[in-house]
């Protein structure tokens, strides 16, 4: 099933559904790494990199091939949906650091790898489910950008996987613009 441009992605577990207005702020804010991920078309895209020698994507871009080693790699804008691979619900806060929270502020969230048409897996924290609980392998997923608070107290935009889409499609990427 493939969902509508104007549908309103879901938020984090127990989270309202951003809004359009909330959704358009998103793509405003910075990224929380440079060169991970674009908004140019108004869709977010993973960018990644593509070797042109044996044909391998990575994600994050890399400067050479994982696969030949090869350096003759170039960006590429992944596809923004996919399959639901493998998941788990992390149950636990994590150490510190990275992690700044303490127990009291800990709520589980689920990761996962989403398959991504070309052969390539990417992982990334899941939302839009309702529940921690609420994925299953196989599922179509598509990606989504979530606010990232920084321990400096700056939001940032960061990127999801949320149900939805019409799962893999045609076509390995494109050079990004």
């Amino acid at each position: 099933m493939m969902s509508h441009p104007d549908a309103t992605p879901p938020g984090p577990e127990g989270a309202p559904a951003l809004t359009a207005a909330q959704r358009s702020a998103l793509a405003d804010l910075p990224p929380v790494a440079a060169d991970l991920f674009t908004t140019a078309d108004g869709t977010p895209r993973l960018i990644g990199s593509a070797c042109r020698a044996c044909g391998t994507l990575a994600f994050p871009q890399q400067p050479s091939c994982p696969r030949c080693c090869g350096e003759d790699v170039t960006a590429t804008l992944l596809p923004a949906e996919g399959t639901l691979w493998s998941w788990t619900v992390q149950r636990f806060a994590p150490k510190s650091p990275p992690y700044a929270g303490g127990e009291a502020e800990f709520a589980p969230f689920a990761v996962g790898y989403v398959a991504l048409p070309g052969g390539i897996a990417v992982q990334g924290r899941l939302t839009g489910a309702g529940t921690p609980d609420g994925y299953r392998i196989g599922m179509p997923m598509r990606l989504v950008l979530e606010p990232f608070l920084r321990r400096d107290g700056t939001t940032v935009a960061s990127y999801a996987f949320a149900p939805g889409g019409g799962g893999p499609g045609p076509g390995a990427g494109s050079s990004p613009s």
